[in-house]
């Protein structure tokens, strides 16, 4: 079988055997069976969104006025009044914090946890490399290897590609391409056709093709070590298994209930993850839009005011409400950050422009929920301008710290680079205060 062709999702080497030297170190107090991480890709300013300053002067101030939420004392933008009525579901982090300002290598810290490898003194993108950290889902599928036909980690709906620019962070980097999330596809342009499946084609179950896989063997013969026969038996697990081919298969959804979501990338995108994490895959990241969405240098209000944050609004109301209806709200971890924020000032980028915000790491928000989060609280504080954190920082190395322990996984585990480097999983600590009721 051409099994890339036939599963029609673009997994080249994601079905390569898989390492069965499991890494010591796994923690039994993980709580989430999976994570959702909601990516923001162009970063999503703070005081248009979690962390507004009204009193702030012009020119720093919203556009967007606060509104009340169902927690008192917390407030958040009027263009989220979904999201606002379950902010008792919400853990804002407000000191979100790196010091890095560029798409690409901020995009690789928040995704794994660590600084992206310099490539050379003029090479400020850093484009994808073998050389990259993993990310959550590689280093979980190295650590906690699996063969049931449930991949580790899905990515959707686009990889992240502009140009001749690959974003490094969302692949297996030292790992390997046998370690990489599988990456699903959604047309922007179509978000409701009907999505690739893994299920059989008629007339073939699954006796038939575990007969064929047998009579193959019989016809030639391969070794332990034979990588092709190991990529042809995980396809196979993958087909027979069904719980993932269903999961695609969102067009049997209740449409009430893609409605709710709402029909649009955003949505389709966070309806196909729900039912991803229900299937049994443990990290899907689902990036909101293509790269740079959120990048709002030009027009920002207007982009946030009739688009983005609308959309972002009902869809991921819809995504705390379903996996609060299925029973699954507690044992899944949903995680929701841009790879930085915005600046403080509005700026015009060219003459004539919609005025805009640029890029801003010093300071950025997170928002977190279900896994054990307790919900209702604010962590954290940054300056009457949102430009600087006033009180204590997180960084992705305790977001990467945070992930890896609620899915029981020790962040001091030990992987290995290309060159057989011991290197620590994750290096922050974990943000102890979401499993706390913190003061606002």
């Amino acid at each position: 079988m051409g099994y890339s062709g036939l599963l029609g999702l673009g997994l080249p080497g994601l079905l390569a055997a898989r390492h069965q030297t499991a890494v010591a170190g796994l923690a039994p107090t993980g709580r989430a069976k999976s994570v959702i991480v909601i990516l923001l890709s162009g970063g999503l300013g703070q005081l248009d969104s979690f962390d507004m300053k009204p009193e702030a002067p012009d020119k720093i101030r919203s556009e967007f006025q606060p509104i009340a939420t169902s927690v008192p004392g917390i407030h958040i933008c009027e263009h989220m009044p979904l999201l606002a009525a379950r902010a008792h579901h919400l853990a804002i982090v407000r000191s979100m914090s790196h010091p890095e300002g560029n798409h690409l290598v901020a995009t690789h810290r928040v995704l794994t946890g660590h600084p992206s490898s310099p490539r050379g003194a003029t090479d400020l993108d850093r484009v994808a490399s073998r050389d990259d950290f993993p990310c959550f889902a590689a280093a979980l599928d190295q650590v906690r290897p699996r063969n049931d036909g449930i991949p580790s980690g899905v990515a959707l709906p686009l990889r992240l590609v502009e140009g001749p620019l690959t974003w490094p962070g969302q692949d297996a980097g030292f790992l390997g391409p046998k370690f990489d999330p599988w990456q699903l596809r959604i047309d922007p342009s179509k978000p409701e056709a009907g999505d690739n499946s893994l299920t059989l084609p008629p007339g073939l179950d699954t006796e038939r093709l575990h007969l064929r896989k047998h009579l193959l063997g019989q016809a030639v013969l391969t070794s332990p070590d034979d990588s092709f026969a190991s990529q042809q038996d995980q396809a196979l697990a993958m087909l027979c298994n069904g719980k993932v081919g269903k999961a695609l298969q969102a067009d049997r959804e209740d449409p009430r209930l893609a409605d709710r979501y709402g029909h649009h990338l955003f949505g389709r995108s966070l309806l196909l993850a729900r039912r991803l994490v229900e299937s049994g895959v443990p990290v899907v990241q689902a990036t909101m839009g293509i790269v740079q969405t959120w990048d709002t240098h030009v027009a920002n209000f207007p982009r946030l005011k009739d688009n983005l944050l609308p959309n972002l609004d009902r869809a991921v109301s819809a995504l705390l409400d379903d996996l609060q209806a299925r029973g699954l709200l507690d044992e899944t971890l949903v995680v929701m950050l841009g790879e930085f924020g915005r600046t403080p000032k509005i700026t015009v980028l060219s003459p004539g422009d919609v005025p805009g915000r640029d890029h801003w790491p010093a300071v950025f928000p997170a928002v977190f929920a279900g896994g054990g989060v307790v919900g209702g609280q604010v962590i954290g504080k940054s300056d009457r301008m949102g430009a600087y954190p006033v009180t204590k920082t997180f960084g992705p190395p305790d977001l990467a710290a945070t992930v890896y322990h609620a899915l029981g996984v020790d962040p001091a585990t030990l992987l290995r680079d290309r060159l057989n480097r011991p290197l620590t999983l994750c290096t922050g600590e974990v943000m102890s205060p979401l499993y706390t009721t913190a003061a606002v």
